[in-house]
């Protein structure tokens, strides 16, 4: 197999630059993608900078992929040369321990991060486990379906794992690159949706992808005038906010929920817990069964994130762009090795 042409950085914080190497014999039970596009998420920019303190240098990153299989190990299932598939967070997982056979492999002890010890998505060509090359439905926009792989199943999850009713009243705070999505999918699945931004320039727009009604996650006044509102407040951001302010607009067994990397800790009140029955989570991507069924429900519902387009090869104007938060609202960066 001939080398990889891809952009890596070789270290933190450092620009992505040219970089080939030489993937070895495809796995028996790996499938090589030739890659057409590829989403540029946050955590890309984290993974890249080391603020999580696990990157491997040098580093490709990129983990929304999209593109057409052009080769298969010879123990793939399901899967055949010229499909259309996505590569998301995840490129591995063992496929035996128990959380695996029920089907959260993205929580596998052992699974293998898309860009973490392996080579991701800024590059012509990926692998991955044929597990986690999910499908793409054929009414899906290949251009812009790469945010949905990390981005889109990221908000999708806990709409599905914690039994969000068509009944039920849910807000999101932060309308960016995940938020906007929480919208979208939180409108589709048929509850009353509540966006929380900081920018009130937002409004209209998070009106557009699926809000009723906009608060300022900035004024705690008018957060608590949304005491006992929500039974789900879906936490996009990766800042500090007023955390017993947002706690309150749940109603008794409502549910505070985090997708948003806070790296600071959050203060949360006992005995609001305790007197309103009310829960604090937090969950990443989603599983390969989960993937699945949120790209089924997005072709079914026509969503799609917003997306501004790159060619691959100006990806540090890419990084910048995100990094600066001009981003609106997801980064995709076109192939163009050739």
């Amino acid at each position: 197999m001939t080398e990889i042409q891809a952009w890596a950085s070789q270290g933190p914080k450092q620009k992505l630059e040219k970089f080939s190497f030489n993937p070895g014999p495809l796995g028996p039970e790996e499938v090589e993608i030739a890659v057409e596009y590829c989403g540029l998420c946050h955590s890309d920019l984290s993974v890249i900078n080391d603020d999580w303190n696990i990157s491997q240098y040098p580093l490709v990153p990129g983990h929304e992929a999209v593109g057409r299989i052009i080769a298969v190990g010879e123990q793939v299932k399901g899967l055949q040369v010229g499909q259309k598939v996505g590569v998301g967070w995840n490129a591995g997982s063992c496929m035996h321990c128990p959380v695996c056979l029920e089907g959260d492999n993205s929580l596998c002890a052992s699974a293998q991060p898309t860009i973490i010890g392996h080579r991701g998505g800024f590059a012509e060509r990926l692998r991955s486990h044929w597990i986690w090359a999910i499908p793409l439905p054929d009414a899906l926009d290949i251009a812009s379906a790469g945010p949905l792989l990390c981005g889109g199943v990221t908000v999708f999850s806990p709409l599905l794992n914690f039994g969000v009713k068509p009944t039920d009243r849910v807000g999101v705070v932060g309308i960016g690159g995940l938020g906007h999505m929480g919208l979208k999918f939180a409108k589709a699945w048929g509850c009353e949706v509540t966006a929380f931004t900081s920018h009130d320039s937002k409004a209209e727009e998070a009106k557009g992808f699926g809000a009723h009604r906009v608060i300022n996650s900035r004024d705690s006044n008018a957060i608590l005038n949304a005491a006992n509102s929500l039974d789900m407040l879906m936490v996009t951001v990766n800042v500090p906010l007023d955390w017993t302010a947002l706690l309150k607009t749940l109603k008794p067994k409502g549910r505070l929920h985090v997708v948003g990397a806070v790296l600071e800790p959050m203060p949360i009140p006992a005995l609001d817990l305790i007197f309103g029955q009310k829960s604090v989570s937090g969950s990443p991507t989603g599983g390969s069964a989960t993937l699945t069924k949120m790209l089924d429900f997005a072709a079914r519902h026509g969503i799609a994130p917003q997306v501004e387009h790159f060619p691959m090869s100006r990806v540090n104007d890419a990084l910048e762009h995100l990094e600066s938060g001009k981003a609106r609202y997801r980064i995709v960066l076109d192939a163009d090795f050739a």
